[in-house]
């Protein structure tokens, strides 16, 4: 790293330490409205903060990796869900890959198993910083005088930085309002955009989306506001899909165009469209090979070798 970029990101912490101190900017971290359509603007980007509980009092060192994010088994009881997200330096204009994400949490009736590794572990960020794990929803538990509501204890490690110890919580959870640390909306432990929405799929599982904002060496894929003026993916389904996905997209100006397919690990899985096209509307069709893996795989279209826009898709079938 250069000290050009060395003095930018010094510049950009201190910043973001700064503003959390006096708590002048919400410092939280992106609800769902930037991973689900690919966008990420100055206006949503925002440092993420750490919970007011900390680590707390059930974390176990060394949990297993999940190589395939399931952090709960296919048996473990409870309403399904799943968290997509993605991993970006403090300004939002790079991705960063490699990074851990340790999570743990209660089963469905708010119990934490603390002899063994149930509904614990960690994933990575792939090289596109994307992430994405499955599990239950997390139960109440008593809490003094109430219960804490839903949640999930995270720990990120961006490569070769600080680890950050949080909490992500849930949009319309009764407790939320008088748990001491879930409740704060201002200062280094505001949690306000740590409680993100849920949706229910087709498949009848809760989907959330939460992007971690961090200090880390980055990487960029030049998406930020890029679809609004170069092009965009308008639609892709149907969505969960069995074996043949439709994708409708749009080019703005004539310019070499990219349509590709990532898996969650960001291994490129196909290669739609590499041509150069003019400014219009296309449709392109995905029939994955029978080979092919069910599970969560994400639809990337570049312009002029950028990457401007992006869908999450899932494929049952």
């Amino acid at each position: 790293m250069d000290t050009k970029q060395k003095a930018r990101r010094q510049f950009l912490k201190n910043i973001s330490l700064a503003s959390l101190s006096f708590g002048l900017i919400p410092a939280v971290v992106k609800g769902s409205d930037g991973i689900m359509s690919g966008e990420t603007t100055a206006e949503n980007c925002f440092v993420s903060t750490q919970d007011y509980y900390g680590e707390g009092p059930f974390y176990t060192p060394n949990p297993p990796f999940l190589a395939d994010g399931m952090l709960a088994g296919s048996n473990e009881p409870g309403t399904r869900l799943i968290i997509t997200g993605q991993v970006r330096n403090l300004d939002c204009s790079e991705v960063i890959p490699e990074t851990r994400i340790d999570l743990w949490q209660a089963d469905d009736a708010g119990a934490y198993d603390n002899n063994g590794f149930n509904l614990r572990g960690y994933v990575l960020s792939n090289s596109q910083g994307f992430y994405m794990f499955e599990t239950v929803l997390p139960g109440h538990y008593p809490n003094g005088g109430s219960y804490r509501p839903s949640h999930i204890h995270v720990k990120i490690t961006p490569p070769g930085f600080e680890t950050l110890t949080t909490q992500l919580y849930f949009e319309g959870d009764e407790y939320i309002p008088t748990d001491p640390a879930a409740s704060i909306t201002s200062g280094p432990y505001d949690a306000t955009h740590r409680i993100i929405p849920l949706t229910m799929n087709n498949l009848g599982q809760y989907e959330g989306t939460w992007d971690i904002v961090v200090d880390g060496d980055g990487v960029s894929t030049g998406m930020n506001d890029l679809h609004t003026e170069k092009g965009m993916i308008y639609s892709a389904g149907p969505n969960p899909f069995t074996d043949k996905l439709e994708i409708n997209y749009g080019v703005f100006r004539d310019a070499k165009v990219g349509l590709f397919v990532y898996d969650i690990h960001g291994r490129l899985v196909a290669n739609l469209e590499e041509k150069f096209l003019a400014s219009e509307k296309y449709l392109a069709e995905w029939k994955p090979d029978s080979g092919i893996d069910k599970g969560y795989y994400f639809i990337a279209l570049k312009i002029n070798d950028l990457q401007v826009h992006y869908l999450k898709v899932l494929k049952v079938g």
